[in-house]
């Protein structure tokens, strides 16, 4: 697979994994969620690490760099679930996809070329995703203000391109099944003393525990597949590719949640998914 496949493949996981965050916030805490999530997603990512024997070459600087990856990934998780608690999906979802400019920013500041045009569809893809994130000029009265929920959505998106761009470092050294799962027990371990310090419950119910696994398993495929374009040519876009998830949550809550969503906001996703299509040549 090259970057461009690896980070659609990140983009469908994620689209449903953010569907489910909005679905299941409603009733489970943001940390005994997104702590089931890491946990499943853990369980995954050592099973592939044993398949692919991998564990035995893990170079020194990929750890620290996993370690910080994990760090960023937890401030996302954190950033992104409550953002998703507080809603609407249209409003969320296309600022967290918006992470993609920090990620090309990073790659040109570690020396890699990106041309005129390449940036024009970043920018296009920034641009759909602002259409997209337009609100409608009456808000639902049971929607908390946007002004919260528009910064942690940022937040979420520094999390994720943070994360991003140091699991590719770590991976250009190490294996990236081994560099994927320090970071996701970096972030386990994390969680972990948050939950202790603020008191608050790690158990999600019986109830929500299916649900928040198949979740888990979808991030975690979606993680690895963009830490594993870290060793190709163009790595950057894997990233840049994967934001296409914000869209797919934004379709997906209007077919699944009934979210409303206007002809600008179509729109929105045609520009964005055309800048999309030109990475891919």
């Amino acid at each position: 697979m090259n970057a461009l496949a690896l980070g659609l493949l990140a983009a469908v996981c994620w689209g449903f994994h953010d569907l489910a965050v909005r679905y299941i916030s409603q009733s489970v805490s943001v940390i005994a969620s997104l702590m089931t999530v890491l946990v499943s997603g853990a369980v995954l990512q050592a099973g592939l690490l044993a398949t692919s024997g991998g564990y035995g070459s893990v170079h020194g600087q990929a750890v620290l760099y996993a370690i910080a990856s994990g760090g960023f990934y937890l401030l996302a998780g954190l950033s992104m679930y409550a953002a998703f608690q507080r809603g609407p999906v249209r409003l969320v979802a296309p600022l967290v996809a918006s992470y993609p400019v920090l990620s090309v920013a990073m790659a040109i500041w570690r020396g890699a070329t990106v041309d005129l045009w390449h940036w024009l569809a970043v920018i296009a893809i920034g641009l759909g995703v602002s259409i997209v994130a337009a609100q409608p000029e009456q808000e639902d009265s049971d929607i908390p203000p946007s002004g919260l929920t528009a910064i942690l959505s940022l937040l979420a998106a520094v999390g994720i391109a943070g994360a991003f761009a140091l699991g590719q470092y770590a991976s250009e050294l190490s294996d990236e099944y081994a560099v994927s799962l320090i970071a996701r027990l970096t972030a386990i371990s994390a969680l972990t003393m948050v939950a202790v310090a603020s008191g608050k419950a790690l158990w999600p119910g019986l109830r929500a525990l299916p649900l928040l696994c198949v979740m888990g398993l979808l991030d975690a495929s979606a993680i690895v597949s963009v830490v594993a374009a870290g060793g190709l040519p163009n790595a950057q876009y894997a990233s840049v590719t994967a934001s296409v998830f914000g869209l797919l949550t934004v379709v997906l809550a209007w077919a699944i949640l009934k979210e409303r969503m206007r002809p600008r906001q179509w729109l929105g996703c045609l520009v964005a998914f055309a800048g999309i299509g030109y990475l891919a040549l």
